[in-house]
């Protein structure tokens, strides 16, 4: 209520003064909007900064992607490995929908370094039971460090088995 009695009063000298200082104070208005817009878009880049982390391991395990619901969401867990002195630490790490693609090219043995938001949830069968919460961290991309894993398809080589089986000539 204060600021609009102020606008007021504001509106009644600038009425006395002329145009030319409306038109000033219709610049601090601008300025003065512009300002509190950068502030808050600062503020809000701020907070999602905040909530992207990175870790660092090397890949452990890569889950199959798993499809849940009617409108077909996909989820795939893969676990990085962090060694710590006398115990290993072991972090899962979750890419949805689109994600799950970009997950085959990674391998076992692999050291990258995740971006990942962390999600909480609230769970709560119904009115009586214990309210549960879950937290998960959701992969936002990856890069791969150091390549230290491979595909069992780039292992393989028949020629090379065929030269170590003794070369024998098969029974068909």
């Amino acid at each position: 209520m204060r600021w609009r009695g102020f606008e007021e009063s504001v509106e009644c000298d600038c009425r006395a003064a002329g145009k030319p200082f409306q038109s000033a104070l219709r610049s601090v208005r601008f300025f003065f909007f512009v300002y509190l817009l950068l502030s808050v878009t600062l503020a809000t880049r701020d907070l999602l900064a905040m909530s992207e982390a990175k870790v660092r391991g090397i890949i452990h395990v890569i889950e199959p992607t798993k499809t849940f619901g009617q409108k077909g969401f996909r989820k795939r867990t893969v676990v990085l490995e962090q060694p710590s002195g006398r115990f290993t630490n072991y972090i899962p790490i979750e890419f949805t929908n689109d994600g799950c693609d970009s997950v085959e090219e990674l391998r076992v043995g692999d050291d990258v370094e995740v971006s990942y938001r962390l999600n909480g949830r609230k769970w709560q069968r119904d009115a009586q039971s214990e309210v549960k919460y879950f937290l998960s961290a959701e992969a936002m991309q990856f890069k791969v460090l150091r390549g230290g894993g491979a595909s069992p398809a780039d292992d393989f080589d028949p020629n090379t088995a065929f030269q170590e089986s003794g070369g024998e000539d098969v029974p068909f």
